[in-house]
């Protein structure tokens, strides 16, 4: 998996150094592809692997494969719809345990998105949890469902915002724990010459059915991307490194995030 990694990397760093980029074009797309509830057809395929959980110190992997679908209700409002089906690799926790692969919990996301002004959108609306875990191991045989908003301010070439949600268990298996999961995630993003920019998205999370010392996951980090063209596909790429500063006992000390995301603007 190290290895792996490590080439993925690499392979990555290569081909943002050397793909030509529509210059004209991408320093408009990056900022479209920053922004969570843009109107926008995209699909990225996020890869976080986080280092150091559990008590033999193993390493987690976790794909996001994360499309965004909006819809146009009409002159004012959109209906921007995200999909997030996790693909996991969990490791051993404790002795005699051993490590499983699959797929994690469904969470789609619908915001009612209303431009404010230029620079200014604003979303809201429901997200959902699906028990579509393959093992018990990678999510609770649980259904959930909570608010969830967005608000992306887009000054000049930055793009800065947050997105928040809470989902709470309302039915599934009595067997597992409830679910009471919050999550806030802000962004800042400076956009640079030929679609290169500077990014900070960490994703914060309470599980407020732990004990009050172990509720928290804080990370505090940031990298680096690119929007550029394979051909006529616009692509955006990114990796980025976030230190945990609070952490759950065994949770990871920190995280690496390698994203790549299909962009179809003309919703091709």
């Amino acid at each position: 998996m190290v290895g792996f990694r490590s080439y993925a990397a690499t392979a990555a760093s290569v081909v943002m150094l050397s793909l030509p980029a529509a210059a004209q074009d991408s320093g408009n797309l990056a900022q479209e592809a920053q922004n969570p509830i843009a109107n926008l057809i995209s699909v990225p395929f996020q890869n976080n692997t986080n280092f150091n959980v559990g008590p033999y110190d193993h390493d987690q992997n976790i794909l996001n494969i994360q499309p965004v679908i909006p819809f146009e209700l009409n002159e004012d409002w959109n209906l921007v719809t995200r999909w997030i089906l996790p693909v996991v690799y969990q490791p051993a926790v404790y002795q005699g345990d051993e490590s499983d692969f699959g797929l994690g919990n469904f969470n789609p996301s619908f915001f009612f998105v209303n431009q404010v002004s230029p620079t200014l959108m604003i979303g809201a609306g429901p997200t959902f949890l699906l028990p579509t875990a393959t093992d018990s191991s990678l999510g609770p045989e649980k259904w959930g469902a909570g608010p969830t908003a967005a608000i992306v301010w887009t000054p000049g070439k930055w793009v800065v915002g947050a997105l928040v949600n809470n989902i709470w268990s309302f039915a599934g298996d009595s067997s597992d724990p409830d679910v009471n999961a919050f999550l806030f995630q802000y962004f800042i993003n400076y956009n640079l010459k030929d679609g290169w920019y500077l990014t900070s998205a960490p994703i914060m999370t309470a599980n407020w059915e732990a004990p009050a010392d172990d509720q928290w996951t804080l990370p505090l980090g940031g990298g680096v991307g690119r929007v550029f063209h394979v051909g006529s596909q616009p692509v955006n790429m990114s990796l980025q490194a976030y230190d945990n500063v609070i952490t759950p006992e065994g949770g990871p000390d920190w995280q690496a995030r390698f994203q790549i995301q299909l962009l179809f603007p003309t919703g091709g």
